[in-house]
């Protein structure tokens, strides 16, 4: 388990998830990422967080919270939280 505050579920062709990562590289902020395609355990967490969609960006924070495609601006406020 790496030391990052949260883990970003994304698919190789969600482009709110492209976008999202750059957003939050530019912030600095460090995350993990998980394909849901390629680990199907991944995405039935998504499926819990979204009411059984398998909606992406979906982030999973270390206190069992969840985001989907949330703003830069949310996503710093959660981690402001966790600290």
């Amino acid at each position: 388990m790496s030391d990052n505050q949260f883990t970003m579920f994304t698919t190789p062709w969600c482009g709110y998830c492209h976008r999202l990562k750059s957003q939050l590289d530019r912030e600095g902020i460090t995350f993990d990422i998980v394909d849901i395609e390629q680990q199907p355990d991944a995405a039935f967490t998504v499926e819990q967080a979204n009411g059984g969609n398998q909606t992406v960006p979906t982030l999973l924070f270390t206190d069992g919270s969840t985001l989907t495609n949330p703003s830069v601006a949310q996503i710093k406020e959660k981690l402001a939280t966790l600290s």
